[in-house]
């Protein structure tokens, strides 16, 4: 039905029959003379209706918008007063020679150029909102992407091979999707969070370099950058060291910009270390083209009596911190006040500040309410912080994970408030994770990661170590512009470091032999040294388009309620299926039933 797409008929075909096939874009009638938008995947062309052709003419005239057509016609070049600079095909048109409507359409519910659309009704009508070139363009990239990745895997001996969608229920990350099973009464499969210990069984296996893009699915509360299910680029080597996975991991990323959007980093990527950047930038995925830094004031401001400062400074579990805004010094009480209600989001109790009219002038040229209650240590304060003329301070002083959360974000927020942003793309390695931390509500020891990474420590040294929760990890994430891309560890390939770390964890011997019987078994028999890495291919992409909703990256998502306005999913089963399965409805627990 075509010989060229639409936007591919250029004036190197002028004079040439072509035949082109596509949506109505636009139909305009000028005269007598009909002229026809039509689009497909790469581009417009514009398509000429004479009414000397009446049976084509008769045809168009009943055309709307989204009609599918296929056209045969003659490229003319335009007149120079037509041209459209703005156009690949903005030099020629194509005069139709025959127009066979292929596809009628109704009116649609919102017109492809249309600004505001809610997104609902954009997701109920995916078919018609992927027509747009925006969202076009997203899965064009989406696809340049994928491409990318796998030929450097191929060119670098990674094999691609797939690893099972259902499996076995191992609840240790985030919460299972769960599918009975038919043929095993009362057992369930569960969806995978990620292919991790098959990929490491791969490794077991002998396939020293694996990949895979993959489905993942966890059953968690979704945010602009989440979804249910999610797509991610799983890779696995054999008797390579975390630093070798690294460079070549940022060898694929390197590449990947280069491939998909042009862009070429200069240098090395830097690497940083999980306690510098929660000491600078209060997160372990810091965005460094915001050059503001959190520092430590805490040690000046023990002795005072202001209590809301000097409490946290005291406390092991506490943190005070500054943080200078270059030339923000005139920002109104108004602007202030919005900025505590931000920071209140993330626990912060208030929002302390000092401006800086004049540095020279001492203590008399600062301005704040709280000067009074540390008059001897503000400008210490201000010297540690580097403060001038015309900036403002700002303090945090909690619990560190206050601290590091509040100011960490107010940092961010104020960077992109005030165009701070420096650089397109500022990548950094995160390296020296912590290996466990507590968990609040049990008070049970758990695993940064997972459970399988590889601690900095001899398996005597997991077991007799009396603060586990300072212990490091062999572990490593790439982050980009404030969001991890990508992250991996070394893995446990003995079976007696594997059971110490299970055994930390106050995961008995029974209980893991139950959840991960199948690896321990499989670590006896003979396993490499292994490690690897994962990319969140969703929000790569989201990265390289400047793209704000991971919903605009993906053909068919879901909302954040994790639903599907276009199929109505989840749905209800009749009873019959649910028998087959031994299940049958039960009404939720209201509240106040618990």
């Amino acid at each position: 039905m075509r010989t060229h797409y639409c936007g591919q008929v250029t004036e190197s075909l002028i004079d040439q029959t072509v035949q082109v096939a596509g949506w109505v874009h636009r139909r305009r009638d000028h005269g007598g003379v009909i002229f026809i938008d039509l689009r497909d995947r790469e581009g417009l062309v514009q398509v000429v209706v004479n009414p000397d052709a009446a049976e084509n003419f008769a045809k168009a005239e009943k055309l709307r918008a989204e009609c599918v057509l296929s056209i045969t016609g003659k490229v003319i070049p335009r007149t120079e007063a037509t041209v459209n600079p703005n156009m690949t095909t903005g030099k020629i048109e194509i005069v139709a020679e025959q127009l066979d409507v292929l596809s009628m359409a109704e009116p649609i519910p919102f017109q492809l150029d249309e600004k505001n659309v809610g997104e609902e009704t954009r997701l109920k009508y995916r078919y018609i909102d992927l027509r747009r070139e925006q969202m076009q363009n997203n899965l064009k990239l989406r696809y340049a992407v994928t491409r990318s990745m796998r030929r450097y895997l191929d060119d670098n001996g990674f094999m691609d091979m797939e690893t099972p969608i259902l499996t076995k229920s191992t609840p240790e990350g985030a919460r299972d999707y769960l599918v009975p099973s038919r043929t095993h009464p009362n057992k369930f499969f569960a969806l995978p969070q990620s292919p991790q210990l098959f990929k490491q069984l791969l490794m077991m296996s002998g396939f020293d370099r694996y990949y895979q893009i993959t489905r993942c699915f966890r059953d968690e509360d979704l945010r602009a950058d989440r979804q249910p299910e999610f797509t991610q680029l799983d890779i696995e080597t054999s008797f390579m060291s975390e630093e070798q996975v690294m460079n070549t991991m940022e060898g694929l990323a390197k590449t990947i910009f280069k491939d998909a959007i042009g862009y070429e980093f200069e240098d090395d990527f830097p690497r940083m270390t999980y306690a510098e950047a929660i000491e600078k930038y209060g997160i372990d995925r810091p965005d460094l083209r915001i050059d503001m830094q959190l520092v430590d004031v805490a040690d000046l401001l023990q002795d005072i009596e202001f209590k809301v400062f000097a409490g946290p400074a005291k406390d092991p579990k506490g943190r005070v911190v500054a943080l200078r805004v270059p030339g923000a010094g005139s920002m109104s009480r108004k602007e202030i006040d919005e900025y505590t209600k931000f920071v209140g989001i993330y626990g912060a109790k208030g929002l302390a500040y000092i401006k800086v009219n004049d540095m020279a002038a001492g203590i008399d040229g600062l301005q704040s309410p709280i000067i009074k209650f540390f008059p001897d240590q503000v400008m210490q304060i201000m010297e540690r912080v580097g403060a001038q003329d015309g900036d403002i301070v700002f303090f945090g002083a909690d619990s560190s994970k206050v601290v590091n959360d509040a100011i960490g974000a107010l940092r961010v927020k104020l960077g992109e408030d005030l165009g701070m942003l420096n650089g397109r793309f500022k990548p950094v390695w995160v390296v020296d994770f912590p290996m466990f931390e507590e968990d609040e509500e049990t008070a049970r020891m758990v695993a940064i990661h997972h459970p399988f990474t590889q601690p900095k420590a001899t398996t005597e040294e997991i077991l007799n170590h009396d603060a586990p929760h300072q212990m490091l990890s062999r572990a490593y994430d790439l982050v980009i512009n404030g969001l991890e891309v990508g992250g991996g560890s070394v893995r446990i390939h003995d079976t007696k470091m594997q059971a110490a770390v299970f055994k930390l964890l106050g995961i008995a011997d029974e209980e893991a032999q139950d959840k991960f019987g199948f690896l321990l078994d499989a670590l006896k028999y003979g396993c490499p040294p292994h490690a690897g890495m994962a990319f969140g291919l969703d929000r790569l992409i989201m990265i390289l388009g400047d793209i704000p909703s991971i919903r605009d990256v993906i053909a068919f998502p879901k909302t954040q309620s994790a639903a599907c306005p276009l199929t109505e999913a989840p749905g209800m089963v009749d009873n019959a299926q649910l028998q087959e399965l031994l299940l049958r409805f039960r009404k939720p627990v209201r509240a106040a039933d618990k």
